[in-house]
């Protein structure tokens, strides 16, 4: 018979993480919110009023004057601190601070499909963020980031964004209903555009495995994939489209899952 004593001993941890994650989420929340309220109108513009093909780059030379990104200049702090971030926390700015990201988090928790499983489609698709860094680096620097718009500028807020796409270039509508299309399509599947195609995510993707801290797995890890089926990116510590968020830590059978300096195995 089972000494209640030791199954007692053995809950504690899994009590102390849980409570722990508990915590971390309330931050992470706290933390998007306050992102929204400090970048959330310069993000909006960037899809809605921006009249290059690649937003919140070129916002020195925007003529939209009202744009937060260009009245406050807060994109040379963006553009700045994202590199000190990826350094430090890999990508964390995803499930930490970006105003876009949060908006598809909220709109996947009604998705039918997590896509919270490991298959070939799950596998690879991901690596469509490449693609959609590629696109942009392509427009940036090949074609000279265009300006594919005529900023319209009247008095009320809506009517200026009806009147952008009235008068877009074929390009700037293909870019942002292309953007629109994701952000709808994460309303099926959980946190589309974030996972399979912003551009943004793709280049932390890419810079992520030089980071000083990070969410791993120890070796206690089973696979067992309880912290993948948790996952708002349907994904594992450490791995593709991880985000350091630590909704996982409280989740894992075995204890596994660690925040910290990842020794070289």
């Amino acid at each position: 018979m089972s000494n209640p004593a030791i199954i007692l001993s053995k809950d504690i941890p899994h009590a102390n993480a849980g409570a722990s994650t508990v915590r971390l989420i309330i931050w992470r929340r706290l933390s998007q919110l306050a992102m929204v309220g400090l970048l959330g109108q310069w993000s909006f513009y960037g899809i809605f009023r921006c009249p290059f093909l690649v937003p919140y780059i070129s916002c020195q030379n925007c003529p939209v004057i009202t744009c937060h990104g260009r009245l406050f200049t807060m994109f040379w702090g963006l553009w700045l601190l994202l590199p000190v971030s990826v350094l430090l926390f890999g990508r964390a700015f995803c499930g930490w601070g970006c105003p876009g990201g949060f908006v598809n988090q909220m709109l996947g928790k009604a998705a039918p499909l997590k896509l919270r499983t490991k298959n070939p489609f799950t596998r690879f698709a991901p690596f469509g963020q490449y693609l959609g860094l590629a696109v942009a680096l392509y427009l940036y620097f090949a074609l000279s980031q265009p300006r594919a718009d005529v900023p319209i500028r009247v008095g009320e807020f809506f009517k200026s964004v009806a009147l952008t796409f009235e008068h877009a270039g074929l390009l700037w509508l293909i870019r942002s209903f292309f953007v629109l299309g994701f952000l709808a399509l994460g309303l099926i599947a959980a946190n589309a555009w974030c996972r399979l195609a912003c551009p943004t995510g793709g280049l932390l993707e890419a810079l992520k495995h030089a980071s000083l801290f990070r969410f791993y797995k120890t070796s206690k890890c089973n696979d067992c994939n309880q912290c993948l089926k948790a996952c708002e990116m349907g994904t594992r510590p450490d791995e593709t489209n991880c985000t350091n968020c630590g909704d996982c830590m409280s989740i894992c059978p075995t204890n596994a899952i660690r925040f910290g300096w990842k020794k070289s195995q």
